[in-house]
Formats: structure tokens, sequence, C-alpha cells
């Protein structure tokens, strides 16, 4: 025993020490270190200590406070979070030793994912539910430095088999299917391993990623070549959405219903010549003629245009504008309104930037067309090559469609998982291929504020949040600023990997977000060390801070250690190193 029960209410349990005990236990008396305390019945209460503090009693005699959080119950039968069940005054409280400590984190068997070990004692490994943990929303936050990228890649690699840069794997294939929207290209590094391993990553950059225009739907269609600040945009996209729905209607006419929404192929050049025409048009006004549009056609003859599918064909020279009866002749309704939108038009379509986008092309130079649609698929599900893990390399992506890029992508997946549970469903069968969608760096295309540029990002990813673990799909959000997040997606998150914040603003933040018997823990945030974290949820017997194990292979994310390279010699870019300016350049350039 180390003292006795002062107070005690439903958020903070006040115990009285003696100098003495105190002194003899002090090494063990630390921030987020557990205490038992009895409260009968072969049961006592399991608390987190918060904190201590010496006062002087009527003797002069100092005596130590300490207050210490509510966690749960332990009894003959083991450990339950939470407990209605509150000690009386003067109940003994002592440490919690080794026994109870292996009861609550090692007895139970559902508690089999590793982790990593208890900070405050070494001895102790901290299993979570693996179930829980991936099949609910999972919130990694931490400063720059703190060890978030190593973190999400020993949890991965550990889902994947990988340890120590072997693949434990290697005889069978298992079926883990996880995509990770990689911002700065950190990732690839932690999934490749020696040939001999036999592991497959699945590895898509600007210059291998397929993702066909027509795949987008309408509000990914207007975000990227609509200004909706402009006066006539209504009239662009009014025209826009019909010339889009005639061209997938003439290039799939074995369906019976298209939409706007229709994940089929259309050609962009022939939308972008319907909509020049529809600017350039004149229509006849000759009396006792019908009063259609009249184009110039190569024998230099007038030619009636009767149906204006036939704009989708090439841009025509109309006729010009007449007041002349026998040749009269005005500018149709959209006469010269949609210039600034097809300057954006011809822009997008020819940047070479763009051309995963607007020029995807198959092997053999062929445009990707709705029969294509499942190799699309596959490419970000892993079946291409039967790969547990997905990066989706976004560093090259220009930022104008960056939000677009990784919306398409997630509601493919989430599509995807949606239309196959339903037929799972349908037999009475569970969703047995689910995915997990890591968000690195998630305020950079999921912000908080409600920005236009990253309207189609956050509608995606937060409709995954709301609705996507009914259908075996799941987030792991991992930002740096968790206060700049939306708060939709981080309201979903059931499991928090806290590690290291400086930031006053994010603190606050995540401690709003965590439950209340994590307040008190949840203080240590800004003094923990990299790799140590505070870990809380429904994955967790209780909250823990832990330290965790660094991956092998580790992700490139370490910081540069500038003055030490500032004392070296020289180094000739132009020459002699491993990276010259010309490998800069072409690169570049590409």
């Amino acid at each position: 025993m180390i003292g006795k029960v002062l107070e005690s209410s439903a958020l903070e349990i006040t115990t009285r020490m003696e100098f003495e005990d105190f002194e003899k236990n002090k090494d063990n008396l630390k921030i987020g270190k557990y205490l038992q305390i009895s409260i009968g019945n072969h049961e006592s209460l399991i608390a987190s200590i918060k904190g201590i503090k010496a006062i002087a009693d009527n003797d002069n005699k100092e005596k130590y406070i300490m207050t210490a959080e509510p966690i749960g119950i332990i009894d003959d039968n083991g450990f339950s979070p939470g407990s209605t069940l509150l000690p009386s005054p003067t109940e003994p409280v002592d440490i919690a030793g080794q026994d109870v400590l292996d009861k609550i984190f090692q007895d139970n068997k559902k508690y089999s994912f590793p982790l990593g070990h208890l900070v405050q004692n070494k001895e102790v490994k901290l299993n979570i539910d693996g179930n829980t943990f991936f099949s609910k929303h999972i919130g990694i936050v931490g400063s720059t430095g703190s060890g978030k990228s190593c973190t999400v890649a020993k949890i991965l690699q550990e889902v994947v088999g990988i340890q120590e840069a072997g693949n434990v794997n290697i005889m069978q294939q298992k079926n883990a299917h996880i995509i990770i929207f990689d911002i700065h290209s950190e990732y690839k590094s932690a999934f490749t391993l020696a040939d001999e391993q036999k592991f497959s990553l699945n590895y898509l950059d600007v210059e291998k990623l397929k993702l066909p225009y027509w795949l987008m739907n309408s509000e990914e269609l207007e975000s990227i070549f609509i200004e909706s600040n402009e006066s006539n945009s209504h009239n662009q996209i009014s025209q826009f959405r019909r010339a889009v729905i005639l061209n997938k209607e003439k290039y799939n006419p074995s369906l019976s219903k298209v939409t706007y929404d229709t994940p089929v192929y259309f050609s962009i050049e022939e939308v972008y010549n319907y909509i020049s025409n529809m600017n350039d048009e004149v229509i006849s006004k000759i009396a006792n003629e019908e009063q259609v549009p009249k184009i110039i056609n190569d024998k230099k003859e007038q030619e009636a245009i009767r149906d204006r599918k036939r704009y989708f064909e090439e841009r025509y020279t109309f006729i010009p504008t007449s007041t002349a009866a026998a040749s009269k002749a005005s500018n149709g309704p959209f006469n010269g309104e949609f210039n600034r939108f097809i300057s954006r038009l011809d822009n997008k379509i020819n940047d070479r930037r763009l051309e995963f986008l607007m020029k995807p092309q198959k092997e053999n130079g062929n445009v990707y067309t709705s029969d294509d649609f499942d190799e699309i698929l596959k490419q970000f599900l892993g079946y291409l090559n039967k790969a547990n893990v997905s990066i989706i390399d976004l560093s090259g992506v220009p930022f104008e469609v960056l939000s677009i890029t990784i919306s398409l992508i997630s509601r493919i997946v989430f599509d995807f998982c949606f239309h196959f549970s339903k037929l799972k469903h349908e037999r009475n069968e569970v969703n047995d291929v689910p995915f997990t969608i890591v968000c690195e760096e998630a305020h950079n295309y999921v912000p908080r504020s409600g920005s236009v540029d990253y309207a189609a990002s956050r509608k995606s990813i937060e409709r995954i949040a709301k609705e996507g673990r009914k259908y075996g799909i799941s987030l792991m959000v991992v930002s740096q600023r968790p206060s700049e997040v939306s708060d939709t997606i981080f309201a979903q998150c059931n499991n928090f990997i806290a590690l290291r914040l400086t930031n006053i603003s994010d603190q606050s933040y995540i401690k709003n977000l965590l439950p209340n018997n994590t307040n008190a823990v949840a203080e240590i945030l800004p003094t923990l060390q990299p790799g140590q974290c505070l870990m809380v949820g429904d994955a967790s017997p209780i909250p823990a801070i832990v330290q965790l194990e660094k991956p092998n292979p580790e992700p490139q994310s370490k910081n540069v250690d500038v003055y030490d390279v500032w004392k070296e010699d020289w180094k000739e870019i132009d020459k002699d190193e491993s990276v010259t300016l010309n490998d800069v350049l072409e690169r570049w350039r590409r």
C-alpha cells in the first residue's frame, strides 16, 4: 500500500501519501502509470496517474496528494473498461503490479495485434483488437518529426507480414487490401523488399497512374472545367452536361439509360468540338426557310445543321451574320459566351501534366474505353499484381487536380465496396474483401474550411467516414495539423494514435475528441519522444502511452541534418554525384 483514498468522483480519485511511502515508490509514480484501488468483493479500480503535489501537514511533515482518473474494474474474471463503482475514502491504494498489467494487456485473446510496449513499463506489451482497430476509422496525429510516417509504416508492415525487411507470408499470399495516398513520396521504400522476398507492391505514380476523365462524376467534371464564379457558369454547365450525356449515349448504345454520372466512356475532344460550335453558332433567319444553324462546308457551300450531334465531329465555320433579307442570319443563343470556357477546356485537354487524366493510353497506344473499366479498377485494388499494398504517389500530381484525383480514386473504391457488399448481402454473406485507405497529410485535401478547391476530395472522404464501415472500407487519417482537418472525418474515428503535438490548438482539438477518461493522460502529448504515442479507442483495453518499434525498411521521411551536411566538403552537382543537375532537369521537364 502506498496511500489511501482521500476523495473520489466519477472523474477523479484523490490519494494521500505519507512522505516515506512516496520516497520509497517515487520511481513508479509517474504520469500515465496505473494504480490499483480496492473497492471490495475482490474487485479493484484501475486508475491512471494524472498529477502529484506536495503539501505541508499540521505536524509540518511533508505529505503528497496524488490524483488519478478511473479507467476500469479488475476482478477474478479479468479487466472491464469503465466503472460505476467508486472507492470510499480510506480505501487502500497501490501501484498496479505486473500480474494486474498482464490481465489488462495480455490475457484477453481478442487483443492480438501488437502495437508496442508501455513507455512506463517496457516489460508490458500492448496488444490491441485488430478487428476493431481496422474495421473502424483511425486517426494518427503528431507534429513534424514525431514519427507519424514510421508509425503508419510499422502498423501496415505488421498487417501485411513485413518484419525486419523480410516477407513472413512468402509462402502464401494473404488477403490484406491497403491503399495509401502518399503526398510526399515517402512510403515506397517501406514496402520495397529484395526480389527473393517475393513481396508485390502496387506502386502508382503520375507516370503509371491511369485515371481516365470519363470516370469523373458531375461534381468532379465541373470542378476541373468550369469556374463557378463566372457570370454565365450556369449556361456552361447546362451545355457541358448536355454534350457529355449525348456523347456517352453515342459511344455506349447498348445501355438503356445513361446519365451525367454514369462511369462510361465519352470523348472530351468531341465535347470540346460541341461546345466550340455552340459558341460560334450562327442561325439562318431567312423568311420561309427553317431557322437552323448553317455552316460553310468543304465545298464552300452553305449547309444546314439539323441535328446538333454533328457538332461532335469537328469545329465548323458558320455563315456570317447578316441583316439583309436575302441572307439574314443571327448569332446563336450562346454565341461568344463560352470563349473562356473553351480556352479552359483546350488548356486542360492538352496539358502534358494532366495526361494521366486527359489522355491515358494502354500499352498498345489505344485509349481506355468503357470495356476497360475492370482493368482500371483492378489497378487501384491491387488485383493486377496481387498486391496487399497500393501506393498512390501523388507528389507529381499538379495541385489544381489533386483534390479531383483523390476524390475520383476514393469514390471508385467506395463504389466497388458498396456494390460488392450489396451482392454479398443478397447471398447472406459478408464482404470478404475489405479495404483501408490511408490519407497521409490529410489536412492538404480534406481541410476543415469549406474551400471550393477541395470540395470534391472532402465530399468523397467524408462519405467514406460516414458510410464506409458498413461496406467494408475504413480510413486511416494521418495529419500533423489535426485542427485543420474536416471535423466530420475525425468525429467518425473510433481509435486514435496521438504522437507528440506541440501546437496548442492541435492539442486542444485532440483532447476534445478523446474520451473523458483520457483527459489527464493527454496532457503528456507535448512531451512525448519520437515514436512514443498515446493509444486510445475501442481497440485498446485502456488508454496507454506506448513506445512503437521502428519499421524495417523505413519510409523516406527522415529530416536532413542540415548543420552537419553544411560542414561537409562542397558537393559538385554537375558531376561525380549520384544525382546531377542534368538528372534534376530531365525529371523536371517530364
